[in-house]
């Protein structure tokens, strides 16, 4: 292992390959779980991203090295790619037409993925590697964990689309009955129907259950034509 690193530090051909192959790697193996995820950034995106952090990394080495007496900052060139990425990972967060947030995991793939380069780029192996078995952790392991807790939480947002504006008191009326309480409540006009407004809000039931019964149930409330979880 030590033998490794110390190849990859060197400023040899080969060191330098290892890095940019090392970088390479981890972006591939990041895009394949969002590819796998059918997420919009796949394994292209994450494999260029983190090969160009790693190679901003080896081109500032390579300017410390040409010019020793310069008063070269290592660190800029890493700031601005990490500044740099968030122009990429804004464009991967999208609000759908029934403000639902979506791409955040993938933003914050994108952003660790340049984060990793810069380390394999400077020569950080063993950093590196440990980020790298961290992120898998993160996306196999705990992502999975966190969408089934999510799915049995007692507070979660609702997309609800309603017959009339009439309809809308009388609803939350209805859930409060049931022990419901509301939040957030945001109301919006749909361009497609003017008579037919819809709603985001925050419930929380009484008891702990999958949000799909309960949705099921909701539905059939009188004056409610649509209601899905966002």
């Amino acid at each position: 292992m030590d033998a490794f690193i110390e190849f990859c530090q060197s400023w040899t051909m080969g060191g330098i390959a290892a890095r940019l192959f090392l970088a390479t790697l981890a972006g591939v193996i990041i895009g394949m779980d969002r590819e796998y995820k059918n997420k919009g950034a796949g394994i292209k995106t994450h494999a260029l991203v983190c090969i160009g952090a790693a190679l901003s990394m080896i081109v500032n080495e390579f300017i410390f090295r040409t010019f020793p007496s310069s008063n070269t900052d290592l660190a800029r060139m890493g700031a601005q790619v990490i500044s740099g990425i968030g122009f990429l990972g804004v464009g991967t967060i999208i609000v759908t037409g029934r403000n639902e947030v979506k791409g955040l995991t993938t933003a914050a793939g994108l952003w660790v993925c340049a984060g990793i380069g810069l380390a394999a780029g400077i020569g950080f192996i063993k950093g590196t590697i440990l980020a790298l078995l961290f992120v898998i952790f993160i996306l196999r392991v705990l992502e999975p964990m966190d969408k089934k807790l999510r799915a049995r939480s007692r507070e979660f947002d609702l997309y609800v689309e309603f017959k009339d504006l009439a309809s809308i008191h009388q609803v939350i009326a209805e859930l409060r009955d049931r022990g419901v309480k509301v939040y957030n409540f945001s109301i919006y006009k749909r361009r497609e129907s003017v008579m037919s407004p819809a709603a985001t809000l925050t419930v929380k039931v009484p008891h702990h259950g999958e949000h799909e019964l309960f949705i099921q149930k909701i539905r059939h409330i009188e004056g409610i034509i649509y209601a899905e979880e966002i």
